[in-house]
């Protein structure tokens, strides 16, 4: 019988699954959960970050393999898994006069995920990226990974599908591309991605219940700073600044690094100590502004609240920023399963 490292974990594996699946440039464990939730075990897993590690053990009870481009740790990937799942990051191929096929792909991170689908021959592969890829590189990036799918590797691919998780019941605009794949002697010949579910949720429905610290509320100086900023930019007819989400609003899509916490600040007018608390400088504001917490972050994304948080709250953000939206992604597996378990 399986055993993981831990079992005293939030989301330990199933002990009868029903298939299994590959969880490659894993993050935190998005996608896990929701393979895990449609009975799949997971039996590899791979993430090169370290602080993504501490979580993703925190809750798996496993520890990732690392480097996913370094033959010996392909090495550790079992045969006749049934599921494919990677978040690849968006890079640009070397396609010029050339078809845009397998070898184009060599130095890039989706050539390690087609060289695993190669030589493990998966029924299914589930693949998530960012918006922006339908259009990289004048949309010759997308074409080759299609070509290299349904062609060098001969999956049936449907039209990848973009997808918002504020239609999958998060109350966050967040777009990514879908990519499925099934193999050719499965039968299957078609696949409709998963309709919104109909229910808009607003940030009311993530925001804590309690009041929290006063580090999470900008200082005087730092929203000054940032109103000036705002200021320059309208000025010279741009855009760009904080935004402040209101309780009945969505949130934008939560990203780690830059102006990704400043685009999505909110009121909270029950702050009673302005005492400052590590790294705020000068004056708590008064008018109630704060950042979201990194449980509001987790929220956002569909982790439910037994989801451990073992970092500090810098490395959470950039986790949480950059994980996949579970809902989202779980409408998806469900249709990806059904399919599969029919085949």
């Amino acid at each position: 019988m399986y055993v993981p490292v831990k079992w005293d974990v939030p989301f330990p594996p199933p002990q009868q699954p029903a298939f299994n699946f590959i969880d490659l440039f894993a993050g935190i464990g998005g996608f896990r959960i929701a393979m895990q939730s449609f009975g799949g075990k997971c039996v590899f897993t791979s993430e090169w970050d370290e602080q993504a590690k501490k979580t993703y053990e925190a809750n798996f009870g496993e520890v990732p393999f690392g480097d996913i481009t370094q033959e010996n740790t392909k090495q550790f990937i079992p045969d006749g898994f049934d599921v494919l799942c990677a978040g690849f990051p968006c890079q640009a191929f070397s396609i010029a006069g050339r078809r845009g096929g397998f070898e184009d792909t060599r130095g890039t991170l989706f050539f390690d995920v087609a060289e695993i689908i190669r030589r493990k021959q998966p029924k299914a592969i589930f693949l998530e990226n960012v918006k922006g890829l339908m259009n990289h590189d004048k949309g010759r990036t997308l074409a080759t990974i299609l070509n290299v799918l349904r062609n060098d590797l001969g999956y049936y691919v449907p039209e990848p599908k973009v997808l918002n998780a504020k239609d999958f019941g998060v109350p966050q605009n967040r777009e990514r591309i879908f990519i499925v794949g099934f193999r050719s002697d499965l039968g299957v010949t078609d696949f409709t991605y998963p309709k919104p579910a109909g229910k808009a949720v607003a940030f009311e429905a993530v925001k804590e219940v309690t009041v929290v610290s006063s580090k999470y509320y900008l200082s005087k100086q730092y929203l000054n700073t940032l109103i000036e900023h705002k200021r320059r930019h309208e000025r010279k007819g741009n855009g760009f600044g904080y935004e402040i989400i209101p309780d009945t609003g969505i949130a934008n899509a939560v990203v780690c690094g830059g102006m990704g916490r400043e685009r999505n600040l909110v009121y909270d007018h029950r702050l009673e100590d302005f005492t400052p608390v590590t790294n705020i400088k000068g004056e708590v504001n008064q008018e109630g502004i704060r950042k979201m917490t990194p449980r509001e972050w987790a929220r956002l994304q569909g982790f439910p609240d037994t989801f451990m948080i073992p970092v500090a709250d810098a490395s959470a953000y950039k986790q949480f920023g950059n994980s996949v939206a579970v809902p989202a992604v779980t409408a998806t597996a469900g249709e990806i399963v059904k399919r599969l378990l029919k085949s």
